[in-house]
């Protein structure tokens, strides 16, 4: 029905409208009725549309990956302080803590303080 009526705009829009997938195929062959400039055109318009659409897949992607990356840190720093307690609860000295985690001397010496209290 669609296909006997495709020159016939009101009737294949009206059988169109219920059907998403025969609007989409109304609007192919409407796209290839038109003459080669305007279909050039079209082309043009859908590949910028498409372009578009990768780089904001992109951007979200690349986002993602740096809040990721973020997390991760900070779940490793909090890690090393989980340690740094523990070394300091066992009375390793501070270089020693220093050492085994990496972190500053200012940040051992708050750490110890804080247990202090």
């Amino acid at each position: 029905m669609f296909l006997k009526n495709v020159n016939k705009p009101e009737i294949g829009e009206e059988i169109s409208m219920n059907e998403p997938a025969l609007l989409k195929e109304m609007d192919t062959i409407e796209f290839f009725k038109q003459n080669k400039e305007a279909r050039r055109l079209y082309e043009m318009r859908q590949k910028a549309l498409h372009d578009e659409a990768s780089m904001i897949d992109g951007a979200r992607e690349e986002g993602r990956q740096e809040v990721m990356q973020e997390a991760i840190q900070k779940g490793m720093h909090e890690g090393k302080i989980e340690i740094a307690k523990n070394l300091l609860s066992m009375a390793f000295d501070v270089a020693q803590v220093i050492e085994a985690t990496g972190l500053s001397k200012d940040e051992i010496q708050k750490l110890k303080d804080e247990m202090m209290q």
